[in-house]
């Protein structure tokens, strides 16, 4: 590779250049420069087996600007050039499209025919996703424009048709794509774009295969899938409809047989309205409902019977006629309004005075909800499989749950019930409360223990004051595993984090090494594998009470909790280095000062 000033007149566009067959380029944005200053970033060219001739693989903007610049002084102009060696196309065509691609994105078209260059010379998918730092499916996507007809792509080109109308068309076969273009093209007639295009394609149903209850590998029909390779749909509606309505039914059997009381299936022009309905649990006749949606889509709602069965089920219970046919009232809503204020205001007064049945009143609201109050357990669900798995085989976990088993026994409740708490109010407050005032002081503080304990907010400042004013440690409750490993990122921390569990020296020695490699010498740290120090009840910093940081670019959600903790008791806020977390000196695990080209490059300091 060489730089020489090569005069215009010895240039031409490569064949091979990405942006050649074009209209000239817009050049308006760069011609006052080059005019002033000539082309200050050199073009790439090679020899085109003519003698001093060479062709332009990239910069043509700059080849074109300079000849308008010529042009207009009359004077020759040499422009600066990278001449490359000897090179197949493949690797000219790259080097044209790096360099363009990251001066002025080209339209996906313009891409494509790029990309599809690069295929026939040998290039995978894989291949130009790494050259090009674009994801593999990006690549197919554009590679997919291939197979649209030609005058569709060019509409597309043109700005004439938008992305959504594109990815819908790649679902179209030959023939609807022509029908398709015949609409476009003619002035006095519609064309459906967007959803609707996909309403056309399939006559005005597009079932996706993603709500299939059903194994699609069973599945006889035929489905369609876009040609980027992300979505696919079901070609006959009602071939799927059969398929899943069978897989329904075979639902509906494993519920019966489960002991629910009764499985009805909601069809596609009903609702299942919630308000409707109020939940009951399976042994109290709840129902499960199975609405139908006209997308394809299955819900299924569990635990409910409707309002008017729920009343029912309530006058059976208070030994009143079903049928019985509703009196005149003796009491106007007045009325009633003004004894209900005199009777609530007897019964708060008594309650202030006497602290037992109210904290027992207090408990019932919590369990089983109130009008008045919004009391509902903490979400500890999480979406990440991995973190979910994790979680479920936590001692803490596993504690929480015997406790309250243990106390849904005492209230004589459902053990099945995943939580206590309930986050809405219903018929279970007065037979809760009942059972209640049936119970000790202290077999009542331990239903209340519990439900605080469910009702503690996730990542709440409760959370740091309780951790810290308990003396929580986290190691008997805590121990890394896969998840935790899995999802360490930053190179720093896991750095730090080896210096933590191996030392100093050993996180000196691999701070070259892939991420990867340093999360296997944590894990072997943790175990002892092969034949490392094993670190018993090791921590991280983030999850001690009270936590702390790794580095001082901060980002640590606990850290800022704990310091507002601290505040609102009234305790000086932390110095900026204490709220970072950030250590002022490292040691080994043999309690040896470190030097200090051992510690990592960004200076944290690493306790053993």
């Amino acid at each position: 590779m060489q730089i020489d000033h090569i005069p215009l007149g010895q240039l031409s566009v490569a064949a091979i250049n990405m942006r050649r067959g074009r209209k000239a380029p817009d050049v308006s944005d760069i011609l006052p420069s080059i005019r002033a200053r000539g082309v200050l970033s050199p073009l790439f060219v090679r020899a085109n087996g003519k003698p001093d001739n060479f062709e332009i693989l990239a910069g043509k903007r700059r080849y074109f600007a300079s000849l308008e610049a010529a042009r207009e002084s009359g004077e020759d102009r040499s422009l600066p050039c990278i001449v490359l060696g000897p090179s197949d196309d493949a690797e000219a065509l790259e080097i044209s499209m790096i360099e363009n691609l990251l001066r002025e994105d080209p339209d996906e078209v313009t891409q494509w025919e790029s990309f599809t260059r690069l295929v026939k010379e040998g290039r995978s998918v894989e291949d130009i996703a790494a050259t090009f730092a674009l994801t593999e499916i990006k690549v197919k996507r554009i590679l997919a424009l291939g197979h649209l007809l030609p005058r569709i792509r060019e509409a597309y080109r043109s700005e004439a048709i938008d992305a959504a109308t594109i990815r819908h068309l790649t679902l179209a076969s030959k023939a609807q794509q022509a029908a398709w273009l015949a609409l476009f093209e003619d002035a006095e007639a519609h064309a459906p774009r967007g959803s609707q295009l996909k309403a056309w394609l399939f006559g005005g149903a597009s079932i996706a295969t993603s709500v299939a209850l059903f194994d699609l590998k069973s599945y006889a029909g035929d489905i369609v899938t876009d040609l980027f390779g992300e979505e696919g749909y079901f070609a006959d509606a009602d071939a799927f409809w059969a398929a899943q309505l069978a897989a329904v039914e075979a639902r509906k059997a494993e519920y019966l047989a489960a002991g629910w009381a009764e499985v009805v299936i909601v069809p596609t022009t009903a609702h299942f309205a919630s308000w409707e309905y109020e939940r009951a649990a399976k042994r109290k006749g709840g129902k499960v409902y199975i609405q139908l949606r006209r997308d394809g889509e299955v819900v299924f709602h569990e635990g409910f019977v409707s309002r008017a069965e729920a009343a029912a089920a309530a006058r059976r219970a208070r030994g009143e006629d079903e049928n019985a046919k509703p009196a005149r009232p003796e009491m106007t809503a007045t009325l009633a309004s003004y004894v209900d204020l005199h009777r609530h205001a007897a019964v708060a007064a008594q309650l202030a005075s006497a602290p037992a049945l109210a904290l027992r009143v207090m408990v019932a609201h919590a369990i089983a909800g109130s009008p008045l109050w919004s009391v509902r357990p903490a979400d500890t669900a999480s979406r990440n499989p991995d973190i979910a798995a994790s979680l479920a085989a936590a001692p803490a976990t596993i504690a929480l749950s015997d406790k309250r088993r243990a106390v849904l026994a005492l209230l004589g409740v459902e053990e099945d019930r995943a939580s206590l708490t309930r986050d809405r109010y219903g018929c279970d407050l007065v037979p809760v409360l009942h059972r209640l005032l049936a119970l000790t002081d202290d077999e009542v503080m331990q239903v209340l223990a519990l439900v605080m304990a469910e009702t503690l907010a996730v990542g709440s400042e409760a959370v740091a004051y309780c951790g810290e004013h308990c003396g929580i440690d986290m190691a008997d409750h805590w121990q890394a595993d896969a998840a935790f490993l899995g999802l360490l990122r930053d190179r720093e921390v896991m750095l730090a984090i080896l210096a933590e569990t191996g030392g100093a020296a050993v996180a000196s020695a691999n701070a070259s090494e892939k991420g990867a490699v340093i999360k296997g010498l944590i894990a072997d740290h943790q175990t002892g594998a092969n034949d490392r120090t094993k670190c018993d009840r090791w921590v991280p910093r983030w999850m001690t009470f009270p936590p702390a940081a790794y580095t001082e670019r901060g980002g640590v959600p606990m850290v800022a909790t704990a310091q507002r903790a601290r505040w609102m008791v009234g305790d000086e806020p932390p110095t900026e280095q204490e709220g970072s977390g950030a250590l002022p000196s490292a040691e080994t695990a043999d309690d040896e000062v470190v030097p200090a080209q051992e510690v990592e490059p960004d200076g944290a300091a690493l306790a053993a």
